[in-house]
Parts: C-alpha cells; structure tokens; sequence
C-alpha cells in the first residue's frame, strides 16, 4: 500500500476476535474456487479484494474503519475516495476532513459501515437453491492528482467485511472458544429459541399488572380475583376496577369501598380532603335514629311515628361535566356494593352553565 507519493493504512475501530470465513452461500466449486483465489492473492494481492483490512459488523450496529492517508511527496495533492465492492452502496459512508492534502503531512478518512437491523430476517429476495451471503469483499481507490504538475494517480487497498449475529450467550463461556467464530454463530441458533422466553420471564411483573398486561390477559386476571367483566366497561375502566378489586372487596358493604367504585367508574373526586359529606363530589349520608326514646326523642328529626325505613341511606353525585354520570350504571353498582337489607335513594345534581 505504499508509493513513493502516498501512503495509506486502514485501522479498525474494532478489536477482532477469531474470523473464519463463512461456507455459506457457496457451492463445493465456489469453495473450490474460493481457495485458488486465496492461493493466487498470496502471490499478488494487488489483484485480490480479499488482503486488507478486516471487519465486522453485527446488525444495526456502526462499524468505522479509519482510512490514514499521508503524502510523501513535494506538492500538494487533490484526493478523492471511493470504495467499490459486492455489497450494497447504501451500507458504507465515508467523511473526509478536506479534499486537499499538503505535503508532507497526514489526513484521516472515515469509512461508516451500518447494516439493517433485519438483514438475517428479511431474505425474501433469495431465490430456491440460493444460501445467504456473509461474508463481503471490496476496494477502496484514493484518486489523487499533483497540483503542479497535473498528474492523476490512485492508489488502493482491500476490505473485508463479515457479517455476523451478535451473541449473548457467549459472555458465558471461556475466552478460549470466543476466539473461534463458528462458535457465536452456533449458539444464535439457540439465543433465537430461548431468549424471548427470558425476557418474558424478566418482565413477568408487566404481564400480572393489570395497568400493563395485553388486552387477551385480562380475562384471566379477572377470574384471578373473581372479578366479573362487564362489556359495558371500557378497556380503562376494567383496567382499574380489575386491580382495584382486592381493595373493594375488602371495604364492600360500607360507605368507603361504596364511594371508591363510584369514584373508579365516574371519575368523580374522592374529596377526602373535604370534611362535610355534603360538599363532595360523591356524598353518601346514612339515615341514623336512636328510635322512640321518651325524653331524648324529637319528633320529626331523629324519630318519626310508624312506618319509616331503616338502614337506609342517600347518594347525592355532583357531575362537573354534564353526561358524565350514567344513573343505570349507577344504581347497578350501589345494589351490588350495599349489604341486602338497606335501602337507598340517588339523586344526580347536574351542574347548570348559563351563557351569557
């Protein structure tokens, strides 16, 4: 790679482990032929893409090659870089500090190299009989021309990029065998198996959430906690109401666990900050008496004569948006929330806009 004029070398921003050329994609001729070809770039690698700089580049991953290019000579040179190969275009990128190099001093070029994420799966175009290519080859001409004199030169030199699945699993074993490449791909055949099954396992706790798990798993946290499903619910109301069940249950039967499925449903505030019941949002005032007490009762207030019911109470709901309270839905979740034998009475004062 050296002239009497310009000198290049190509470092790779890499450190490489073992690379055997991968069998893949050719016939027992083209291995047959592979290995001449090897034989003769021995004797003149000037005619083989395969003598350069190695590389190797995993999916969606960058890989850089940095290209040094130094003038050896008396005058100011004029560079262009191009890189030629049976891979497509579209992978490599190269950026240049300048287009001019002085004498005697030194410039460095960047080769970018980027593959697509889904290079392993999307091989529709492959046609029958055809094996997937892994390994490619190519050449990069630095074209210069002498500022004085006008002389029009280029120099070259070989790349070699292969293609490889980034293994996981290989973090596991001795560096012995991390050294042989036939090994990394081997075990991509079972990091592919398995490891779906492991990152489910490492987010098992999105799957149980309620808030989190797909729409198909539902049902089954549902019957979890024997919760009914009701399609008159939407998707975010069965959400809550699905992972707030335990905490219904527990306060079912009293004006707490009442007040927090109304608030779940209507979206209503708790105002637990407020202390009259009267001024919430969702108030629930229970009918109490001490019964006919001679001398303690008030007619009319605290004890009536005949009739009368007992364990009973009133919901009084104050929507802030008109429609937002459905009242069927509403007396549907006070008769499965209040104990049998207590009555009750709802009462729905929606807010008045007046427009001036």
């Amino acid at each position: 790679m050296t002239s009497q004029v310009l000198h290049l070398q190509l470092t790779s921003m890499q450190l490489l482990d073992a690379i055997q050329p991968s069998a893949i994609g050719k016939g027992a001729a083209d291995i047959r032929q592979s290995a001449l070809s090897t034989q003769q770039s021995a004797i003149s690698t000037s005619q083989s893409a395969r003598a350069g700089c190695d590389v190797v580049i995993y999916p969606q991953e960058p890989s850089e090659i940095v290209l040094q290019l130094e003038n050896l000579g008396s005058r100011n040179l004029r560079l262009n870089v191009q890189i030629e190969g049976n891979f497509p275009s579209e992978w490599c990128r190269i950026g240049m500090e300048g287009y001019d190099l002085a004498p005697r001093s030194r410039m460095d070029a960047l080769l970018y190299f980027q593959i697509p994420a889904d290079f392993f799966e999307n091989q529709g175009s492959l046609g029958l009989g055809q094996s997937l290519v892994l390994d490619f080859h190519g050449l990069i001409y630095v074209y210069y021309t002498e500022e004085d004199t006008g002389r029009q030169l280029v120099e070259t030199s070989g790349i070699n990029l292969y293609i490889r699945p980034r293994s996981l699993y290989l973090d596991f074993l001795p560096v012995l065998y991390r050294e042989v490449d036939f090994i990394g791909r081997f075990l991509k055949i079972f990091e592919q198996a398995f490891e779906p099954a492991v990152q489910t396992m490492d987010a098992l706790w999105a799957y149980l959430d309620p808030m989190t798990a797909p729409e198909a798993l539902l049902p089954f946290l549902a019957h979890w906690v024997a919760w009914p499903v009701d399609s008159r619910w939407t998707l975010a109301r069965q959400r809550y109401l699905i992972r707030s069940a335990v905490e219904l249950y527990r306060w079912r039967g009293t004006r707490k666990g009442l007040r927090l499925y109304i608030h779940l449903y209507t979206d209503l505030p708790l105002d637990d900050q407020i202390i009259r019941e009267r001024d919430k949002h969702i108030c629930i005032e229970e009918i109490l008496g001490q019964g006919f007490v001679l001398g303690k009762a008030h007619l009319g207030q605290d004890a009536m004569i005949g009739g009368g019911r007992p364990y009973h109470f009133i919901v009084r709901l104050r929507p802030d948006i008109p429609g937002q309270v459905n009242e069927e839905l509403v007396r549907h979740i006070i008769e499965q929330q209040k104990p049998a034998f207590c009555t009750y009475e709802l009462y729905i004062e929606e807010s008045l806009v007046i427009s001036h």
